[in-house]
């Protein structure tokens, strides 16, 4: 019903979620339906007599007043209950990531199962960034192992962004001065590419704000990860941009720009230079 295949076990229970709200609503549908129907076929006017006028039906008002609130106890019941238990982050993880949403494109930068970050041979912290962009040769890959418990922390430095990875079946906002975590038990045997997105209107490029999810088994994992630490990959750099080259249309001028004069102020300062 519109949801991809799940590769985490959070991702199974949203599923799980989706599939009995749909089983509800077709249930309420059918029981509204056949109300209608039923009216329709045995309530049709028969002779020209005027049937029973009644001003008030207790059962039935009691029935349309009760029922809709049982129905959405329930469904806030799981709802709640299902919400506590993808936010729990409780588990150790085996792998961290921080993900850096930034206009417009992310940086992941990869910490062990302690939390301590994983160095390559520079001293840097093993990390994978891109850039905007919709090919997907130029998208950042974040890398991830099968059958692991992945904890993410998200952050972001300008605008609020959207970490989403629809095979998830969930999304969890980057917003400056908040940081935001969770995390995923992926499951075993989901090995592949997965697409990635921002999923929150963050500004020219944000339709470009895209990268790859690809899973591959824990061996697999842990000879990427040595190759990166012993052959350090560079950060990329925008299009249209020399390596080392600073952007000046990013650049903010700390200093303070002068305030325009008041109509007195200007007067002062011509007698002055009089």
């Amino acid at each position: 019903m519109g949801v991809p295949e799940p590769i985490t076990e959070q991702a199974e229970r949203v599923l799980t979620l989706w599939q009995g709200s749909w089983v509800a609503a077709f249930a309420v549908g059918i029981l509204v339906w056949g109300l209608i129907i039923w009216s329709v076929i045995f309530h049709r006017k028969r002779s020209e007599q005027l049937p029973p006028q009644v001003r008030y039906n207790m059962p039935i008002e009691a029935l349309y007043t009760v029922l809709p609130m049982v129905v959405i106890a329930v469904l806030f019941y799981f709802t709640a209950k299902d919400q506590t238990y993808l936010l729990e982050t409780d588990e150790p993880a085996d792998v961290y990531v921080d993900v850096n949403a930034f206009q417009w494109s992310w940086k992941f930068d990869y910490s062990d199962a302690q939390d301590q970050p994983i160095l390559d041979t520079a001293g840097e912290q093993v990390s994978v960034a891109g850039v905007p962009t919709v090919t997907t040769e130029d998208m950042p890959v974040l890398v991830l192992p099968s059958d692991s418990v992945v904890h993410f922390d998200l952050t972001s430095p300008d605008v609020i962004h959207s970490f989403w990875i629809p095979s998830f079946a969930f999304k969890m906002d980057a917003i400056p001065g908040h940081p935001n975590q969770f995390q995923v038990k992926v499951l075993p045997g989901v090995e592949g590419d997965y697409a990635g997105r921002c999923a929150e209107l963050c500004g020219v490029d944000h339709s470009r704000m895209l990268f790859t999810l690809r899973v591959v088994s824990p061996e697999d994992y842990q000879t990427w990860l040595e190759e990166r630490q012993n052959n350090p990959a560079a950060l990329p750099t925008p299009a249209g941009q020399e390596e080392g080259q600073v952007d000046q249309d990013a650049v903010i001028d700390p200093s303070p720009s002068p305030s325009p004069l008041t109509s007195s102020e200007a007067a002062v300062a011509e007698e002055d230079d009089q």
